[in-house]
């Protein structure tokens, strides 16, 4: 059998290579959706591109991409910048990073470009799984690669704004103020201290982290 896959390589190489080097017998491969002979159907999509054969869920290729997705195509759209197919309500309304799509998910560590899990936009631009994405907001709100809010917390600043006036602090911290970070804008301010959070002064944030000591004014030292 070897010899004579040997014999048809050589009888290959003499009519000019079909295939690759690696491919012995030198046959032509030729891949289709269905037989020439019989009209046999091989799946209900086919790519010619990716070669690949599957039921039809409304799939399409992207060149951009390089891939096929599932569809259908007019819902989605490609974003050069970010080099990945997004929902069109997305369009205009998201945050470019420059081939995010070809990050792993932070969450699960796996490929988000390839994956056949709809990938979730944060606000801030960053990539996960929908469903990495649900399971984070299980233990928190926060992307783990900037720490930024990954949804809109207004409702629960609100809440906690509530939660602030009803806990006074005691005597000795109450004139203490602190030096803090806002994680959703980047800004610096100088606010009061308090156990429940430390609200931002410039977009009213509470996610925040201290970032000086703290100080207590001259009259209650």
């Amino acid at each position: 059998m070897a010899a004579l896959a040997l014999e048809d390589g050589a009888r290959g190489q003499a009519r000019g290579r079909r295939g690759c080097e690696h491919y012995d017998r030198g046959c032509l491969l030729k891949a289709q959706q269905t037989c020439e002979e019989c009209s046999t159907l091989f799946g209900e999509y086919y790519c010619s591109m990716c070669h690949l054969f599957d039921k039809d869920k409304k799939q399409y290729h992207c060149e951009n991409c390089g891939i096929c997705r599932i569809g259908p195509k007019e819902d989605f759209f490609h974003c050069l910048k970010c080099n990945l197919c997004l929902t069109v309500n997305l369009q205009g309304k998201h945050k470019c990073i420059e081939n995010v799509s070809r990050q792993n998910c932070p969450i699960c560590l796996e490929d988000i470009h390839t994956s056949r899990i709809v990938a979730r936009v944060l606000p801030c631009g960053h990539l996960l799984h929908r469903t990495c994405y649900e399971e984070m907001l299980k233990e928190g709100y926060r992307c783990p690669l900037c720490m930024r809010s990954a949804l809109d917390m207004t409702s629960y600043w609100r809440h906690l704004d509530d939660e602030v006036a009803q806990t006074p602090m005691p005597s000795e911290y109450q004139n203490m103020t602190v030096d803090i970070l806002c994680r959703d804008c980047n800004g610096k301010s100088t606010v009061q201290f308090h156990i429940l959070g430390m609200k931002c002064n410039i977009c009213a944030s509470y996610n925040t982290v201290q970032s000086g000591g703290c100080r207590i004014s001259v009259d209650q030292q």
